[in-house]
């Protein structure tokens, strides 16, 4: 069964390529799965999350607000879904309510039956093995590794990398991990990888640390 990840290095919305590419994997008589953060105004912010997929023809969509969502109804609706999403804020919040519980083992499961993952920012930054968090995006303002859901075996990224300048945060973790792959990812910029490997991106930059040195693979 191959195994279809798609990671953004910013909030949604999908890119155009991307947003149709996952859309082919999902199973039009199944709903999607968007898990996220409950804040004021998150009904109105949906929709720039599933808008380039309507535009593609998937309508059906079930929302799980992760401060508020039961976790047995959580696990209920996922495995109800046909490929689910992550959204962005906070980053080790995401890892407390999703890897650090039984939600992140059913996403495992999921993706492991071939049901494709969407991370955007902090999503996508708890995905692979290894979550590492930018000094620029927790409070205590530093370096931090922990856990992720382990979609990735072999693979570091970084996000919002020349937007926050966090080309040292980039290399620290490419150096404490030199044998992983690496990227660094603009926002408004996706890459899709398949079975662990990239396929295809499309946005505004895409980085690896190569030779140590920061190397341009694709973007704009």
């Amino acid at each position: 069964m191959d195994n279809h990840l798609f990671l953004f290095g910013s909030g949604p919305p999908f890119t155009p390529r991307l947003a149709k590419q996952f859309a082919s994997l999902i199973a039009t008589e199944q709903p999607i799965s968007i898990m996220f953060l409950e804040r004021d105004g998150w009904k109105d912010y949906m929709a720039i999350v599933t808008e380039p997929l309507e535009q593609v023809g998937r309508h059906h969509f079930t929302y799980i607000p992760l401060q508020s969502t039961p976790i047995e109804k959580a696990i209920r609706l996922l495995k109800e879904s046909s490929g689910v999403i992550i959204c962005g804020g906070d980053t080790n919040t995401y890892a407390d309510f999703i890897v650090d519980s039984e939600l992140g083992q059913v996403i495992k499961e999921l993706y492991m039956e071939g049901r494709p993952i969407t991370g955007f920012s902090a999503g996508a930054l708890i995905c692979p093995n290894k979550c590492i968090i930018s000094a620029k995006d927790n409070d205590k303002q530093e370096y931090q590794l922990r856990k992720g859901v382990g979609l990735l075996s072999n693979t570091v990224l970084a996000v919002h990398l020349t937007e926050w300048d966090d080309e040292e945060h980039f290399s620290q973790m490419v150096s404490q991990f030199p044998f992983y792959q690496n990227f660094g990812l603009d926002e408004k910029t996706g890459i899709r990888l398949l079975n662990e490997e990239l396929i295809d991106m499309e946005g505004k930059g895409v980085y690896s640390v190569q030779n140590k040195r920061l190397v341009k693979i694709g973007g704009k």
